[in-house]
């Protein structure tokens, strides 16, 4: 018999359930995958949509009009890398942020733990990102780009860019409960990111003056980290990969430490 009782006021931190409820998980990434592709005319190609046109128009104002560097390196190829793994971040912060206000009658009627709604969201994530992938092995072919063994180091890149958006997608899930304010924020905050990043640019691009701004955003590290996998470009300084391992970990367990003290409030608020 299991005895459900509340959490303490300081709840500690709960990522053994997910597994417990593991079932109930893998029904809510069918659910989402369901519902994600259902009554759209072209279905998955959205997928691959939405980073082949964001890579052209940035590719076109970047290397076209700008006529920004893009090492060496197709500035098409150069910008699609950088599309895939900030859409996979944008797309990780929003679905897991929006998952409990999204399923309100669940929260409000149905005991389970509710870190199960919003990590199931990364099936969805995880399913985009693998057809986009694979629209991206076409493109390096296509334009002779040659991949060395830094290939083997994306799975790095990406978990960290998945813990990073988890952490900053729950801590906004907990807080848009009772803030709905945070919904209106949140996108303009990823829009501004997308270009204080080095998303169609490279550091090297940027003027030395200001160039410590973009070192401090932690993105910096993965998004290189992402274009040395596939472009074969030099890795990352060990200070980089550093700074923007800690900040995704952290940011990671933060958010869920906010996630799991708030959770209490959810059924009574939402």
């Amino acid at each position: 018999m299991k005895v459900i009782t509340p959490p303490r006021r300081w709840a500690p931190l709960r990522l053994h359930e997910v597994w417990e409820f593991r079932d109930l998980f893998r029904r809510f990434v069918a659910r989402d995958l369901t519902l994600r592709y259902r009554q759209t005319a072209l279905g998955v190609i959205w997928v691959v949509l939405q980073p082949l046109l964001g890579a052209g128009i940035l590719s076109f104002v970047f290397g076209q009009i700008a006529h920004l560097p893009s090492d060496g390196v197709p500035y098409f190829s150069f910008a699609y890398v950088g599309m895939l793994a900030w859409n996979t971040l944008a797309a990780t912060v929003t679905k897991i942020s929006t998952s409990l206000i999204g399923n309100q009658e669940l929260i409000s009627k149905i005991f389970f733990p509710r870190l199960v709604l919003p990590l199931s969201t990364l099936g969805s994530t995880m399913v985009d990102f693998a057809v986009a992938f694979g629209m991206l092995i076409v493109i390096l072919f296509a334009q002779g780009v040659h991949v060395g063994w830094t290939i083997l180091t994306f799975p790095i890149w990406l978990v960290l860019l998945v813990l990073l958006g988890s952490g900053i997608g729950l801590g906004a899930a907990s807080l848009m409960v009772s803030y709905r304010d945070i919904g209106y924020v949140l996108p303009v905050l990823l829009q501004i990111g997308l270009y204080a990043s080095p998303v169609a640019y490279s550091v090297a691009a940027v003027p030395s003056a200001v160039r410590w701004v973009v070192n401090v955003n932690p993105l910096t590290g993965l998004l290189e980290g992402f274009r040395s996998a596939f472009l074969g470009r030099a890795m990352p300084s060990p200070g980089a990969i550093g700074w923007s391992a800690a900040w995704s970990v952290v940011a990671f367990f933060v958010g869920a430490l906010v996630f799991a003290n708030r959770e209490r409030r959810f059924a009574d608020v939402i």
